[in-house]
């Protein structure tokens, strides 16, 4: 009997070995042929090899599909007696037949599963071989043993799909509708990715941890892509309710995976809500830790008191967002999104946050791609009856001063903001207009003396509000926007004339309605006016030239006299022009 197992063995191997040396011609109907009769007898299990052979992306498509399904179909059934890893290993030495089977059949599952993964993440797979390999693999994650998560399975997957260095965005393609929509899929990724994130974040140098990377010097490394990856898998999993009572899930036990009890407690929705919200903050958390290429940093800005803030278990994020916060220039103005969220929902401190804001108010700000959401939440930020009038005093006129230098939509802007601060702090209304009181000498000598050399004592240099000197100076600059060469800005600026401590006569503007102007909006405005009187201009003879002699008299322009003399030769074929009106005091100044 021995021998002729032993026989039987030796036959199949050449017979394998034989048909695995005409693997690349191969037909497709030899190929149906090779998985039917590894199905019906365990005598070709040798066909295994051949078949996963054609597992490649550069295997041909037809080929490849059917190997796939054949392989498919010969290891779901067979996923209840795959020992583990561990005990395949043990048994390596052992003579028993089952066991030798067991150990056979681990090793070749775990070929499937790697060659799965190569489909699924080699950007040269087709659509169609991709999406099998997909839903494959994640059968084999779904039908393990008792019906758990098989998250060793799933972890391989995400490790290769965050180290791949192609474009993975296919794959996500695939990966966003289909499979994460599932609880437990979101919650075994998110487990991965903090593993995977604090990985990398360990391998990193010093001075890659400052939070943010340059990735503007060619070619990115390595680690630059795989922070990518991690971010684009993080944003293609869908926004989560939290507060939901019932769950969908991929496994048939939940959330518990490979080796864990399982319990009548781990089913109910405050448990599933309480680990998924965990794992969701961690993974974030982890990522954060990490170098961020520029632009991804942006988006991350952009999204993270939206998408991310709402959901964490803990404000463990106010450490990036401070960092970002003090950055400085667009990045900060960014990060005042999510800051403002922690400090005003989750009572956060941020002791130096009014100086860093006090910082940002630069007329560059007034044309930044985020300025909207910035000026909106300046507006929010000074809001507070609460804050000291230094305070509001020194963004008043930081804005004021702003104004001679930022475009039109700015200036309305910041119109907006000033009406806004004097109504809401009436103590600081004397910046509009200042009464010295004439009994008061000192006073009134140090403002006849300002008044006098036409100086400001408010400094725009400095970074620190207290001593800016705000409270000794005023809102000049909002006097001479009524003169402002838009009549947009000039009319708007009336509306500070009004007295704003009277509050039941007056309203606080909405800054909204102005913070996404541009000279696109306020030239549309403007054409769209209506106006009743339109000034023209009239002349009696046309003018040949821009100023009249009488606009500046004693003094004759030597250029009109000449054009006026060419005029007059090429028109009437004479070469005189009369100059006799000229008084000798103009011909006295021609002459020297």
């Amino acid at each position: 009997m021995g021998r002729s197992s032993s026989s039987m063995a030796t036959a199949a191997a050449a017979g394998s070995k034989k048909r695995k040396s005409k693997a690349g011609v191969l037909t497709l109907g030899e190929v149906k042929t090779l998985g039917e009769e590894l199905l019906s007898s365990r005598a070709n299990l040798n066909h295994a090899p051949t078949l996963l052979a054609l597992l490649s992306p550069s295997a041909p498509l037809d080929l490849a599909l059917e190997a796939l399904i054949s392989l498919q179909s010969f290891f779901v059934p067979l996923l209840p007696s795959i020992p583990s890893v561990a005990t395949a290993a043990a048994a390596a030495g052992d003579a028993d037949p089952e066991l030798v089977f067991r150990s056979w059949l681990r090793k070749r599952f775990d070929e499937l599963g790697a060659a799965l993964v190569e489909l699924t993440v080699s950007p040269h797979s087709d659509d169609a071989i991709r999406d099998l390999a997909l839903d494959a693999l994640m059968d084999f994650v779904k039908l393990g043993k008792d019906g758990r998560f098989q998250s060793a399975i799933y972890h391989k997957f995400i490790h290769y799909l965050i180290h791949a260095t192609d474009s993975i965005d296919p794959l996500l393609e695939l990966l966003g509708p289909k499979y994460f929509i599932y609880t437990d899929v979101c919650y075994f990724t998110y487990t991965s990715l903090d593993k995977i994130a604090s990985s990398i974040g360990n391998k990193a140098t010093g001075s890659e941890k400052s939070g943010l990377h340059g990735g503007d010097d060619g070619a990115e490394d390595r680690g630059t892509i795989y922070v990518r990856n991690i971010y684009n898998t993080l944003a293609h999993i869908p926004a989560m309710d939290f507060q939901e009572s019932k769950f969908n899930m991929w496994s048939t036990v939940g959330l518990s995976s490979k080796g864990e009890k399982n319990s009548s407690e781990d089913c109910s929705a405050t448990y599933i809500n309480k680990k998924l919200k965990s794992k969701f903050s961690k993974a974030w958390i982890s990522f954060l830790k990490l170098p961020l290429p520029l632009d991804v940093y942006k988006e991350v800005l952009a999204t993270i008191h939206k998408n991310v803030i709402p959901s964490m278990s803990n404000p463990a994020i106010f450490d990036f967002l401070t960092r970002s916060y003090d950055i400085g220039g667009v990045i900060s103005v960014m990060a005042l999104s999510g800051l403002f969220i922690l400090m005003t929902q989750h009572g956060l401190e941020y002791p130096k946050f009014y100086d860093k804001l006090y910082a940002l108010l630069t007329p560059a700000v007034f044309m930044a791609k985020h300025r909207a959401v910035f000026l909106q939440l300046l507006d929010a930020c000074l809001k507070s009856s609460y804050l000291p009038a230094y305070l509001a005093a020194a963004f008043a006129k930081r804005l004021s001063r702003l104004t001679l230098s930022v475009p039109p939509a700015g200036a309305l802007i910041i119109i907006a903001l000033i009406h806004n601060l004097l109504r809401r702090h009436p103590s600081i209304n004397f910046l509009v207009h200042l009464e010295i009181d004439a009994n008061d000498s000192d006073i009134a000598n140090e403002a006849s003396q300002l008044k006098k050399v036409g100086a400001d004592p408010f400094n725009n240099e400095e970074t620190d509000p207290a001593k800016s000197g705000a409270m000794r100076s005023s809102l000049w600059e909002i006097d001479t926007l009524r003169h402002h060469y838009s009549p947009a800005v000039s009319r708007f600026v009336a509306s500070l004339e009004n007295d704003l401590t009277v509050r039941a006569k007056t309203t606080e503007m909405k800054i909204t309605d102005f913070s996404s102007g541009s000279y696109t909006t306020v030239f549309r405005d403007e054409v769209r006016r209506r106006i009743k009187q339109v000034p023209l201009a009239f002349y009696r003879t046309t003018p040949i030239c821009l100023f009249q002699e009488s606009d500046f008299p004693g003094w004759t322009f030597r250029d009109q006299l000449k054009n006026m003399a060419e005029t007059s030769v090429e028109g009437n074929g004479i070469g005189t022009v009369d100059i006799s009106n000229s008084s000798p005091a103009k011909r006295l100044r021609m002459e020297t």
